[in-house]
């Protein structure tokens, strides 16, 4: 056995914080490294022993290994829990934990490198009788046929994947491809499949000790996705039965034997409407996913994971028969627009706070008062629920969800609120079913819109913030009323000689105060931090209006700018170039993902302000597209 006191977690946000906690609850030293644009996170306050990788990108700090490696050993770490993505499954970094006398919390450096290649993967399954997907491994498109998927070789998250319908696609699906793939993971190979549509992705979370013992710990539905990232997971699977169940977790057992597996893994297949399933990839690592399945079968698989690194086995009840009690569903909280091609956002949380709900957990990244950077992924929390049903677990993730304050950047709440409430409906034995293309099929409109309570609450609280006190009331020319514009919105209102709200109009619709109280609006929670006013928790935010234009804004008129902080992939366009309105003009990249930026309208494009390789600000102008 080997004794581990002190943990470095190579990795960043909400999984190092997990990864403490349980590291907390058995009394082990915690040791963290940081980027520069991490120094003031809340993983890094939460380390006994925080060591600084200098630099922002993922390439300068936490994607080098031997950075990681040296502070360790500095700080006295015992061993190193990789936690996901970034260099969770290197086999050559996994080897040089090991080679520095330091216990490397996953599984061995050669069962990493035999599932590290996608392409040699899904040989080696294959031959041990594990089903997959025919042509899979080809990487002529001829063969493999339409559609096709691009995929990143040592790949993962959805980064680096890409669909082709027809043959002109390919090219610019690969070169995209292998860019994301570049930047995520360090290496930029990528293969060609065939893409299966229809299916759903069920994955088995397997579990194997040093002493021969190789087990499953049942399935986890991944199928609600957006451009290959799970959106929405949950355990156990509604569209596994027992029998299924004990086919698929065999076929996850033989595939962690065939590589000697080691330590939490997780198998994914693709399942079809007729219960037919094959062999997608296998994740050596801990999954983003994980509490669910923690949750069902009441484990804690940090702490099996440091058990196992130890040489200690598998706890024999587990061994005779591994629980499933209930169900639970986890989504993931990111900053980003999903009404606005799921653009990212960054910026501070003045307040994220969540209620308290009976089976609900939250492992988040930031706290209130935290900075969300631009430089990584856009997820900043999972909100786990578990009940006895599905049913009830998804109203309790919506109790919680609904409940929360969150007070800056924008966020994919109103879409998560929005699965949740239809997804018995939508995935029952009736309903239509889900695959990993449904959500990507529909059409989210512009998000949900605010209701005149929202817009007259977020108008009078500015009115307060800017007068210092609420109301601004009563005026001696009583025809005349007060405006205020918040976001697109404009709100008149009108006190009487008591302070009591006489008028209001929202957007031109008078609104019947019987009905409309002004104590209602009170009530209405609220916040106007700098130039927004957030209302109910920050379900909506609005912006405030600039009293006076500075001729540097009004110099941007006609001009694109950058949506957020990135960086500049590829312009696609040259001065004098005529465009239609929605013609890509450039391509930006902005937490590991790739963007573009299209024509606001048609046009010549006058002059481009940036070039391939720049690195830009949230709002820097783009290109001038003048009208015609």
């Amino acid at each position: 056995m080997t004794t581990i006191r002190s943990v470095l977690v190579a990795n960043r946000g909400e999984i190092a914080r997990r990864i403490f906690r349980t590291c907390r609850d058995q009394a082990l030293d915690t040791v963290a490294v940081f980027s520069d644009a991490d120094a003031g996170a809340a993983f890094v306050r939460e380390a006994r022993t925080a060591v600084r990788l200098p630099g922002t990108a993922s390439a300068d700090t936490y994607l080098r290994g031997d950075l990681v490696i040296a502070a360790a050993l500095r700080a006295g770490a015992d061993a190193i829990h990789p936690g996901y993505g970034f260099l969770s499954e290197n086999a050559a970094f996994a080897q040089q934990v090991v080679d520095a006398g330091l216990v490397w919390v996953g599984p061995p450096p050669s069962a990493i490198a035999a599932m590290g290649s996608k392409i040699e993967a899904k040989a080696l399954m294959r031959s041990h009788g594990v089903p997959v997907a025919p042509d899979n491994t080809v990487e002529s498109l001829e063969e493999v046929g339409l559609p096709a998927l691009v995929k990143a070789s040592a790949g993962g998250g959805g980064r680096g994947m890409r669909i082709v319908r027809s043959g002109d696609e390919l090219a610019d699906a690969i070169a995209a491809a292998e860019r994301e793939a570049l930047s995520s993971f360090g290496d930029a190979t990528v293969f060609v499949e065939r893409y299966l549509e229809g299916a759903r992705h069920v994955e088995i979370q397997v579990l194997a000790d040093t002493h021969g013992n190789v087990i499953a710990l049942h399935e986890r539905d991944c199928t609600i996705q957006r451009r290959h990232q799970k959106v929405l997971e949950e355990a156990p699977s509604p569209a596994v039965s027992g029998d299924l169940r004990v086919r698929m977790e065999g076929a996850a057992v033989a595939a962690a034997c065939a590589v000697r597996y080691v330590g939490a893994g997780t198998v994914e297949f693709l399942l079809d409407r007729d219960g037919n399933f094959w062999f997608l990839e296998m994740n050596t690592r801990l999954q983003v996913e994980h509490p669910v399945t923690e949750a069902v079968c009441g484990v804690d698989l940090v702490a099996l994971q440091l058990a196992i690194a130890g040489g200690h086995p598998i706890p024999a009840d587990l061994l005779v028969e591994v629980p499933l009690h209930g169900h639970a569903i986890e989504v993931r909280l990111c900053a980003e627009d999903p009404y606005h091609g799921y653009l990212p956002s960054s910026g501070v949380f003045h307040a994220f706070t969540w209620p308290h709900v009976p089976g609900v957990r939250v492992d988040s990244a930031v706290e209130s008062g935290d900075e969300v950077p631009a430089h990584y992924d856009s997820m900043i929390a999972k909100v786990i629920a578990h009940g006895a049903t599905r049913a009830e677990a998804a109203r309790r993730l919506i109790v919680a969800l609904d409940g929360a304050t969150l007070h800056g950047p924008t966020t994919n709440r109103p879409l998560l609120l929005h699965l949740l409430a239809q997804l018995c409906e939508v995935d029952a034995p009736t309903g239509p079913g889900l695959d990993t293309g449904w959500l990507d099929r529909q059409d989210l409109g512009t998000g949900p819109a605010p209701d005149p309570l929202a817009v007259a609450a977020a108008a009078l609280a500015l009115v307060d913030a800017r007068a210092g006190r609420f109301p601004i009331g009563w005026r001696n020319n009583s025809s005349q009323l007060h405006t205020q514009a918040v976001g697109t919105h404009v709100v008149q209102y009108a006190f009487d000689r008591a302070d009591r709200l006489a008028t209001l109009v929202v957007d031109d619709a008078p609104i019947d105060l019987d009905s409309f109280t002004r104590d209602t609006i009170a009530h209405t929670p609220t916040a106007v931090i700098d130039d927004t006013v957030h209302v109910g928790g920050g379900r909506f935010a609005f912006r405030v209006p600039p009293r006076f234009v500075s001729p540097d804004e009004a110099g941007r008129t006609g001009s694109t700018v950058s949506p957020m902080p990135g960086r500049v992939i590829a312009v696609l366009v040259a001065t004098g170039d005529e465009v239609l309105a929605g013609q890509p003009l450039l391509t930006i990249e902005a937490m590991k993902m790739e963007h573009q930026v299209v024509s606001p309208h048609a046009g010549v494009v006058g002059e481009v302000f940036v070039q391939p390789g720049q690195q830009l600000d949230g709002g820097q102008p783009l290109l001038l597209v003048d009208p015609s």
